[in-house]
Order: structure tokens, then sequence, then C-alpha cells
């Protein structure tokens, strides 16, 4: 037990506290029998060390000599405070109360940090204003019930305005293969939930990572990382990419380390995780780098820096990694997210718009509590928002992961059914805190000719407001993963100089379906009369105006044609064959040139481009079904001469 929770436990079990004993007190330590005296002597030797059941059973003995023994059960009041069983400690201090309500008068603020924490917040503040009412508390003493106070309000005052009477808050322990009579933390999960890696303390001093795997909705027994990763070095604080084929972690005092704490990042090989690299001077410094979390896309990285030019303590960064795989100068997220107390634990969702945190700054329950922020359309972060209680409570709450499912969350605790020390569990998350569902599609690009695997890039749209959500690199062997937040639309495009471009439209706005996409790409070299099917171009119904949505898929095709200066392209409008022919015929063709007046406006010189109308003439599927019908309406691009 450390100096600092001794001394605070002393300062429970004595009446240390008191600001002077008042004379109204009808309670006098010194008519307390001498055996009952001599049983809470012990006790208080007991605690001090580290023997609570001990202390009390020699506190129970006291009480039944002396019944009427107040400082006894203040002392079982403040061991079981420090205990965390709140309800037993509320229960001595409301006996001691009992016996003399002027003497408890400065118990009135540890009374009220127990009340707290089974969440009676009215009470708490109506004791912590009684401790307040007494007139010569010393400043430490005034500045901790004022603390405390704030705390209490701000409590009441997010239940007024935040109801959440149907959320049962019920944390369910991951159970024995992977929790063990050891520590276990950080807890990080791949994109499909198939896949746990954690911290765990290993001979209680060495940190190093485990995994676990989920099948048949059981998790498999923990095993230790295979490859090169763990050491008898401390690694932690570690961020799985949503893929599984990166891990970033803290490393602590390693020898090539640039601080005391420095991240560090690791790949996924066919032979285990490879032997850790320092993610360099860009990202670490002298001071103390942690808590990464990597965004879905893997183009953010976000961790927790003490480095001087922040706004408090420590403070949340993100860098981001640039084409050529190197990372930029790390930004400071600003005065919305960081405070002049202490930001950690980020974590950014898969929906790469929500990050959760832990604040000791921001309004909340006392200690650390945990944070979301959104993303706003412009990169911007929208004000903190507590994630209440019960999530939070008086206690420093740690890091929180949340799936992609954007409800079942994962953290760790010492709560009453832990295996030893921290256990990992995992609960629902209350529903106005939750991220987007986040579907996602994965897959491979290759060569459509050769079947050789292509690097490319791959972007994500949102069509309401033509922002890029995701923007990524396939690795070497054209493999790829990207996630779909649902609740909007999206255009997808993948790009590789010397190809077609690729395009594909995902509906999440409306659509309630829960499964991922499998989607290899075969991307075809450009050549003469090689065509795409443009699925992001858009009209009114039966008009020949382009939509605004329309725009990225546009953008994609200007870009192309600056990449290859050479080729030549005609537009091809088709439609279904709903209404006459000649009318069929005469919108296909306004359809195309409404694209190729698009082009023309920037910059891509006219004897480049051309443009037909086919009308009904040339389906690629049943006009009979509704979904046939779609298909046919479309807009193409054609390779007339490279």
């Amino acid at each position: 037990m450390s100096p600092e929770m001794k001394n605070h436990i002393l300062l429970l079990l004595l009446p240390v506290l008191m600001a002077g004993f008042t004379t109204q007190a009808q309670y006098n330590p010194e008519k307390v029998s001498k055996k009952a005296g001599q049983y809470h002597s012990k006790a208080l030797e007991l605690a001090d060390g580290d023997d609570y059941p001990g202390a009390i059973q020699a506190l129970r003995q006291a009480i039944a000599i002396d019944s009427n023994f107040e400082d006894a059960y203040l002392s079982l009041a403040g061991m079981y405070g420090q205990l965390k069983n709140y309800p037993e400690a509320i229960r001595n201090y409301e006996k001691a109360k009992s016996i003399d309500s002027n003497y408890f008068l400065d118990f009135n603020l540890p009374y009220s940090i127990d009340l707290a924490g089974v969440g009676a917040f009215q009470k708490a503040l109506q004791a912590v204003n009684l401790f307040l009412t007494i007139s010569n508390l010393n400043e430490t003493s005034r500045k901790a019930g004022d603390y405390r106070k704030a705390c209490y309000t701000f409590a009441l005052n997010y239940a007024a305005t935040n109801p959440s009477r149907d959320y049962k808050f019920e944390p369910l322990n991951l159970g024995d293969s992977v929790n063990s009579e050891v520590s276990e933390y950080y807890p990080t999960v791949t994109i499909d939930g198939s896949k746990l890696i954690f911290t765990r303390r290993v001979n209680h001093l060495n940190e190093d990572f485990y995994e676990s795997d989920r099948i048949g909705g059981h998790w498999e027994k923990a095993r230790s990382l295979p490859g090169n990763i763990n050491t008898n070095m401390n690694e932690g604080a570690q961020n799985i990419s949503q893929d599984g084929q990166w891990l970033i972690f803290t490393g602590c005092n390693f020898p090539d380390g640039l601080g005391s704490c420095d991240l560090y990042i690791s790949y996924l090989t066919p032979d285990g995780w490879s032997t850790p690299e320092n993610l360099g001077e860009t990202i670490n410094t002298e001071f103390w780098e942690s808590a990464p979390s990597l965004s879905p896309d893997k183009r953010d990285l976000y961790f927790t820096s003490s480095r001087p030019g922040g706004y408090g303590g420590n403070d949340l960064y993100v860098s981001h990694r640039m084409l050529n795989g190197k990372w930029t100068q790390p930004e400071n997220l600003g005065p919305e997210i960081n405070t002049v107390g202490n930001e950690s634990a980020p974590f950014i969702h898969a929906d790469n718009q929500s990050l959760y945190f832990t604040s000791d700054g921001h309004p909340g329950y006392g200690g650390d509590d945990l944070f979301v922020s959104r993303k706003g359309p412009k990169g911007t972060w929208g004000k903190p928002e507590n994630l209440g209680y019960p999530i939070n409570t008086i206690e420093n709450e740690g890091s929180l992961v949340v799936a992609a499912d954007g409800k079942t969350a994962y953290y760790a605790s010492d709560r009453a059914d832990s295996r030893g020390g921290l256990d990992l569990y995992t609960f629902e998350l209350r529903s106005d805190v939750r991220p987007a569902q986040t579907l996602w599609v994965q897959g491979k690009v290759f060569d459509k000719t050769t079947h050789k695997g292509l690097p490319s890039s791959v972007e994500l749209t949102d069509l309401s407001t033509q922002e890029p959500v995701s923007k990524l690199q396939t690795d070497e062997t054209g493999n790829y993963l990207i996630t779909l937040p649902k609740g909007k639309d999206y255009a997808f495009h993948v790009n590789r100089k010397g190809y077609m471009l690729f395009s594909e439209n995902f509906p999440l706005s409306k659509e309630q379906g829960d499964t991922a996409y499998n989607m290899d790409i075969p991307l075809q070299p450009i050549e003469a009369n090689a065509v795409v099917i443009l699925k992001n171009i858009f009209y009114e119904t039966n008009r020949y105006d382009l939509k605004p949505e329309s725009r990225a898929e546009l953008d994609e095709i200007v870009q192309f044609m600056r990449d290859n200066p050479a080729i030549k392209i005609q537009i091809n409008g088709h439609t279904d064959n709903s209404g006459k022919q000649a009318e069929n015929l005469k919108l296909s063709e306004a359809r195309a040139r409404s694209v190729t007046t698009y082009l023309l406006s920037k910059g891509i010189p006219q004897l480049r481009l051309s443009y037909k109308g086919w009308g009904d003439t040339q389906p690629v599927a049943d006009n009979s079904t509704p979904g046939g019908r779609a298909l046919n309406r479309r807009t193409e691009l054609k390779i007339i001469s490279r």
C-alpha cells in the first residue's frame, strides 16, 4: 500500500479531519471502555499493515464491548469506504451519526463520498453542505469540500438533463479464459470482434500482451502474443488496427527510447508479431508519450503526451500518416478537448467520428471520468460529453473501447467478481453516448488480367457532405479494409495509375442490415474499349440535371483524366425501358452531355471528350424487375484511345 493510501485511511479512521472538537458533542471518547479502546488501537495497527479483515474483526469486537463506541463505527466506515464497500461504509457512518450528530459533523465529507459511491448524490450534497457549515475549516478541508460539492451538483444536473431510466449498467466479467489472478487491462479489439488483445501484468511486475479469439460466442484461452513483441521490459497501453495487422503500444525505458515512455509499432507477419520499432522523434519526445489509438484507415494516430506547450499536465495529440508512410508533427487537439488538468486514454471508434477519452479537468463525478467528443464536418471536435453515472463514478475511470456495433464496450475494473486485481469486463453502452454502428468492406485489389495484387488508393466519401470519410492505401498485395458508419450514403473509389477507375456505392442512410461486405476488386488496365460503370452519378427523376451528390464521382473522373493525359473517353448514357424509346434516347444523351459539360468546366480539353446516349437499347439486366431497371439506368465511361 502506498504512503498516500495509508495517510488517506488514517484520515478516515481517526478524527484528524476535525477542524476543532465541538463543545456540544454528547459522545465522549474518554469514557469508552478500556478494553474496547485496545481493540480499536489494534485495528488501526492491522489496517496500517494492510490487514483489513483483521482490522474489521477487531473493530467489531470493540463494538461488541461498547455498542456506543462512535469512533469504532467511524473507523469501520472509513475502512469499508477504502475497500469500496460503500453500502457498509454508509451503514456504519449513519450508526455513528445516530450516536452523536454533533461529534459526527466533521465526518460528513467522507460520508458524502461514500453516498456518492452508490449514486445517492442528493444525500451526498446535503452531507457535504453540512460539512461546509463548520466555521473554522482549514483551507485544505474547505477546498476538498468545495470540490466534492461541485461534483455532486454536476451529478444531479446531469441526471436531470440526461434521463436514462431504462438503462442498466451490468458489466459482465469476460471469464477465466481471459482474466487471471493478476491484473488484465487496456483491452482492444479488431473490427469484426473476433480478436481481443490486452495487457497482463505477468509475475506482478512485467507487462506483456495477450490475445484471445472469440469462437462460437465465447472467448478462447488467452495466450501470449506470438513473435518478437513481448520482452522482459514493460509493454502496455496498446491499440490494434481494425484489420488486425498493426499494433501500436507504449514502451517505457526501452534502450532506444527518446523519453521515459515512447510509442512503438509492431506488424503481424506469418511468424507472429515483428520486433517493435520506435515511431521516431517526430512522434516521441524526451517527455512522456502513451495510450495510442489508431484511426480505422490508419491515417491518424491519437495519443497522450506530457510535452510542454499544451493546456495542462497531459494533453491529447494527433499525428497524420502521409502517403510516403511518414508521420506529421503531432497537433494538440485544442482547448475544446484538453484542459488545465489531465486528458488520457484516447480511443477513436471505427466510425472515425467518435473519440472517447478520460479527463480530470472537465466537470464530472470526481477523479478521471470518461468523455466522448464527436468530429464535425470540417474535422473540428465538438464539446466533450460526460458518459454519466454509473459508467462514471467517484473513482478514477480507465480506458474504454467500443466495438464496431456501437454498443458493446470493454473496460478494466476491480469489481467484486474480479479474479484478481483488474479484470476485463464488457457492458452495453447507453444509447445516447454510442458511436455510429459501423459496417466495413474488405477485400483485395488486383489486376483483372494477371490477377496480381495491386497497391492502390481507396477512398470513401460522404455523399451528403462531399467530405472524405476515409482514405487509405492498400498493402503491397492489394488487401484493404475500410469502415462504413451506418446512417449515411457513401461513394467508394479505388484508383491506380494506368488502370480504370473503380466506382461503388454504399447506401447506408436507411439500410438496416448488419452484414459486412467482402469485395475483391479487379482493376482493368486502361485500353481501348475498356468500360467502367459510374455508380455515383445521380440525376433528378426523368431529368438530366446532375445532383450535388455526384460531385465526388465527377471529381474522381477529372483526376483520372489528369493522371492519364493521353487518353480520350466517351461518356455513355443508358436508361431502362420505361417510357417511350425516343424520349429515353433523348434523356440518356442529355445526361451524358451533362457529365461531359462538367468535365469541360474543370479544364479537360474538348478533343479528349465525347458523349453518346443509348436509351434503353443496351440493357445489362432484366427490365421486368425494379432492381434490374435500376441497373440499366447507368452512366458509363469508355476508353476511346490511349
